[in-house]
């Protein structure tokens, strides 16, 4: 299974096995990593998911869509390498994805 790695505001580390299909948020969730609320539960529709992609993968990644982008304008402190991390499906080729958690969401 791939590895994702979600790196807290305050430099704290997980590193979580997700299954091939899942989202980073599910893994995130069902995996007890702090920094990812996910209040909606993966409906993309109220951006408290929301992370930084590390920009070493953001061309891994498809484009958000329109609605992920217009939360993404909610979302606090976002920068060029935000995503919702329900937005984000798991597969074999993002085995080692890093993310970031934003402050806002402690």
């Amino acid at each position: 299974m791939p590895k994702i790695h979600y790196i807290q505001h305050d430099g704290g580390e997980f590193e979580v096995e997700a299954a091939v299909g899942t989202t980073v948020m599910q893994a995130a969730v069902d995996n007890g990593v702090d920094g990812i609320l996910a209040e909606c539960g993966g409906c993309c529709s109220c951006a408290t998911c929301h992370c930084y992609v590390d920009e070493a993968w953001l061309e891994q990644l498809p484009e958000p869509d329109v609605m992920e982008k217009g939360l993404l304008g909610c979302a606090l402190e976002p920068r060029d390498n935000s995503r919702l991390s329900c937005q984000i499906e798991v597969t074999e080729a993002l085995d080692g994805l890093v993310v970031r958690l934003p402050r806002a969401q402690y």
